[in-house]
């Protein structure tokens, strides 16, 4: 009987961090790996090219995850940014910020960061083991004792769940570590799909793909929700809407669509002017051009094809002078190109998001250590607990400072 002091389930960002932590503070260590190699959702990130992190400070940090980022403060005190560039310089991984914001390796290329993970867990000495599926955690008196996995046991009084959400299956996700969690007694909060694309009632959109629509504002046209609101690039698709701001909102959004079927949205596409503002601007173009069509006047402030499929919202012809529409005609369009509706109906679920929205619920777990409350040797780290952040290096940061102060099992960091 071989008998461990960590066993980490999941190699991903977090549970490796954990790992190699652990092990070189001494900790003989079993990585748990259910596929043939670590680090599928790793190798994946960024779309290949991995943002590790950002170089914001970690109360803008923090503040980018919502109400429940203050739960990140110990894991970020102990491992920031700064910390987390560090710990790969000193694996030979030279990293940048080429947008002064958004940090990623120099070769743009996240197997340069699996590779360097990979080496660091042989040098330390983690025993990974993979195609190793856990099927059962046991504890004794609130202890952790022992795991059973599909193939064999091993025990440990120590465990670290770090399998990460349900977004792209394909690569591992299942929720494993949710049941896990469950069975020893947590509460498990509402999963939804998060950082991925949207469906809209409304097909024109599929008319409007050439083009990326920058510094678009969404905000959702609901009662108890009109708080909710995000700004960025925007992409329409053939079946609704993309681009980094939507990834980043489509986690206020999933919710809602589960409560109330669809979320009508009202977006502005004309850089935060409204209809005072865009009536302004086509009177100023008029001076200079008073016979040109109303596709003229606004054809430096959003795209060809966008601008059509407004005004046939509005029962116009594109090629119309402005100052030639009747009154309730120019208002309604100026309405519309001020905020723009569209209703989101639906997505393509897990099998397409990138995060999970929900997770092991915070109240149950100590901030300053990521131990369980109730299982003593129990721990969690990464996107397993119910934290998620936007685009731009936010979880895998998460993912690296939670799994290295996981991986004190519950003792301070230096």
């Amino acid at each position: 009987m071989t008998k461990y002091n960590l066993i980490v389930i999941g190699s991903g960002a977090a549970g490796m961090m954990a790992a190699i932590t652990a092990a070189k503070r001494g900790k003989k260590v079993l990585l748990l790996e259910k596929l043939s190699r670590p680090g599928a959702k790793l190798k994946a990130t960024g779309g290949g090219r991995c943002n590790l992190t950002n170089t914001l400070s970690n109360e803008e940090f923090m503040a980018d995850f919502g109400r429940n980022g203050r739960f990140m403060r110990p894991a970020l005190t102990y491992f920031n940014y700064q910390d987390l560039t560090a710990f790969f310089e000193n694996l030979g991984v030279k990293t940048h910020a080429p947008d002064g914001r958004r940090i990623f390796p120099q070769t743009h290329n996240a197997k340069t960061i699996l590779n360097a993970l990979e080496k660091e867990l042989e040098k330390s000495g983690v025993t990974l083991l993979c195609s190793q599926k856990v099927a059962q955690l046991d504890s004794k008196e609130n202890q952790i004792s022992s795991i059973d996995t599909d193939k064999e046991k091993f025990y440990t009084d120590n465990i670290i769940i770090a399998t990460g959400g349900m977004g792209y299956p394909s690569l591992g996700a299942e929720g494993d570590g949710y049941k896990l969690a469950a069975s020893l007694g947590h509460k498990i909060t509402s999963l939804h799909p998060a950082m991925m694309p949207l469906y809209t009632k409304e097909d024109w959109v599929a008319n409007c793909r050439a083009d990326t629509i920058a510094k678009a504002t969404i905000r959702v046209n609901l009662p108890k929700a009109k708080k909710l609101r995000a700004s960025g690039d925007l992409i329409f698709t053939k079946t609704g809407i993309s681009g980094p701001v939507v990834l980043d909102f489509s986690r206020e959004i999933t919710p809602l669509l589960e409560k109330y079927g669809e979320v009508p949205l009202l977006i502005n596409m004309t850089k935060g002017m409204h209809e005072d503002a865009l009536l302004a601007y086509i009177k100023k173009s008029a001076v200079h051009n008073s016979e040109a069509s109303l596709i003229k006047h606004l054809q430096n402030l959003l795209p060809k094809a966008l601008i059509q499929e407004l005004c046939k919202l509005c029962g116009i012809d594109h090629e119309t002078r402005f100052f030639k529409l009747p009154g309730a005609k120019r208002d309604a369009f100026l309405k519309i190109l001020a905020w723009t509706p569209l209703t989101v109906t639906g997505h393509d679920g897990f099998k397409m998001a990138m995060i999970t929205r929900g997770g092991i619920s915070l109240k149950e777990i100590n901030p300053d250590t990521m131990q369980s409350k109730k299982i003593k040797g129990l721990f969690f780290c990464g996107e397993v607990v119910d934290l998620d952040g936007p685009c731009g290096g936010y979880n895998l940061q998460w993912s690296f400072a939670s799994g290295y102060l996981a991986g004190h099992l519950g003792e301070t960091p230096n």
